[in-house]
């Protein structure tokens, strides 16, 4: 598989992202553009599964605040803005969380 589309396959689901990781694993030169979206989708999946969480837990107790449901919104923007930054091979960070992962996740630059 090329680089770019182990940059994008590291944003569809948690599997799409194995997939990418072991791939990248396997190549004899790690490409820069891979591991910054392997970092940049593992963090997009840890904070969207919290959020999902704790939203789906807000809305169980205080069912007024079915509104707040819409935060989904939001994460299903980041994800696609993450999935374009992939496709175009450009070392971004995710809008409002992205800067949070790029210290982060030290296995993967093994």
């Amino acid at each position: 598989m090329s680089n770019k589309t182990l940059a994008i396959l590291s944003y569809i689901t948690i599997i799409g992202w194995l997939v990418a990781y072991f791939n990248s694993k396997d190549k004899l030169t790690k490409s820069d553009i891979v591991k910054y979206h392997l970092k940049q989708g593992l963090g997009f999946f840890i904070v969207s599964f919290v959020i999902n969480i704790a939203l789906s837990m807000i809305t169980s107790l205080i069912p007024s605040l079915y509104f707040i449901n819409f935060i989904g919104i939001v994460l299903f923007i980041l994800w696609i803005i993450g999935i374009m930054n992939a496709a175009n091979q450009q070392k971004k960070p995710i809008p409002l969380i992205g800067k949070l992962f790029e210290g982060q996740f030290a296995f993967l630059e093994r």
